[in-house]
């Protein structure tokens, strides 16, 4: 037990205030922290997967090596969190705030970030490997290196992001705006980028 609370798989933490608390390690999978706030708490390889976390409060909470796999994550606020090599497979991380979150070494392929805003997110060596992005804000991201094969991307909000040295091959960014979008090095094989904004900053 927790701040009163029973921390168990399936638990029903809907609404519960939880800042600042240390869950490091739990095993929340299949719970149900919807509404939660869950401000600076430490997640930190916590199981979160499967887990309803709608409209939860994680901002500046520590979620390095959290398992979010499959999780429902919709209208969230994560600005500032640590996102360190977390795992948000076939999530549905959709209309999310990830401002300025740390993003490094994420695994998203399959996630759906629809509408989500991310700008000022770092995401260096991140794996997006087929994630809709459809509309995302990326303005200011840093995707070095980052896997983003296949990923849909269109009519997202990429200006002046860094894509150097990262895979777009078969990415959609169709509508896209790559307003001083830096893709030195970046593989655009197969990319589609119909209609896209194109004053690039560095397309060699």
């Amino acid at each position: 037990m927790t701040s009163g609370y029973v921390i168990e798989p399936g638990a029903d933490l809907s609404n519960v205030d939880l800042s600042s608390t240390d869950l490091s390690g739990a095993d929340l999978s299949d719970a149900d922290l919807t509404g939660a706030i869950l401000y600076g708490a430490n997640l930190r390889s916590a199981n979160l997967s499967n887990s309803a976390l709608g409209g939860s409060n994680l901002i500046c909470a520590n979620l390095i090596c959290a398992d979010l796999s499959k999780a429902n994550l919709t209208g969230a606020d994560l600005r500032e969190a640590n996102l360190y090599n977390v795992n948000l497979y076939w999530a549905n991380v959709a209309e999310v705030d990830l401002r300025k979150a740390t993003l490094l070494r994420a695994y998203l392929v399959g996630s759906r970030l629809t509408n989500a805003n991310l700008q000022g997110a770092n995401l260096t060596n991140a794996n997006a490997q087929g994630a809709d992005l459809t509309g995302a804000n990326l303005s200011g991201v840093d995707l070095t290196g980052a896997d983003l094969r296949d990923a849909n991307l269109t009519g997202a909000d990429l200006r002046g992001a860094v894509l150097q040295g990262a895979d777009l091959r078969g990415a959609d960014l169709s509508d896209a705006n790559l307003s001083g979008v830096d893709l030195t090095g970046a593989d655009l094989r197969g990319a589609s980028m119909q209609l896209a904004v194109r004053e690039l900053s560095d397309l060699s």
